[in-house]
């Protein structure tokens, strides 16, 4: 299984420096929605203090929680993506404070750094692949649990 990585600090110092002169620092209450899945996705977090929980709409009154994430954590990706959509949702799941990036600054940074571009893009993908590998536990779980009441 992959290590969950936290991307500033996968990032060089001087790297990270470059990259935290765009942030923002921003809050969300508990409960508030931070994006909704196919909303246009123009930005990304790092949480700071929290909790999120990822969640995606089962049906007209159902939403379920795919993933949690915290201090550190990275929140979004879809901006690195086209079409530029949010896959899931996203609720603070506790008060958060994070720093907020804006995603068309990021890329024009990414533009004139192309090794800071190459190492974002590669932190990003690691998030991404030890996501992949936590969900596909969850899925072993939940089949291994469906079969022994099944059966």
């Amino acid at each position: 299984m992959t290590k969950a990585i936290k991307l500033l600090t996968a990032l060089p110092p001087p790297q990270r420096e470059r990259l935290m002169a765009l942030a923002r620092e921003v809050s969300f209450p508990e409960d508030a929605r931070i994006f909704e899945s196919g909303g246009a996705a123009d930005r990304f977090w790092v949480i700071r203090s929290g909790a999120v929980s990822l969640d995606q709409q089962v049906d007209d009154l159902r939403r379920v929680t795919v993933a949690g994430l915290g201090a550190g954590d990275l929140l979004g990706w879809s901006w690195l993506f086209p079409p530029y959509r949010w896959d899931f949702g996203a609720v603070a799941f506790s008060p958060v404070r994070a720093y907020e990036f804006e995603s068309a600054a990021v890329l024009r940074l990414c533009e004139t750094d192309p090794a800071l571009g190459l190492t974002l893009v590669r932190s990003v993908a690691e998030v991404l692949a030890h996501r992949l590998e936590m969900t596909r536990g969850q899925l072993m779980e939940q089949y291994a649990l469906h079969r022994r009441t099944v059966f």
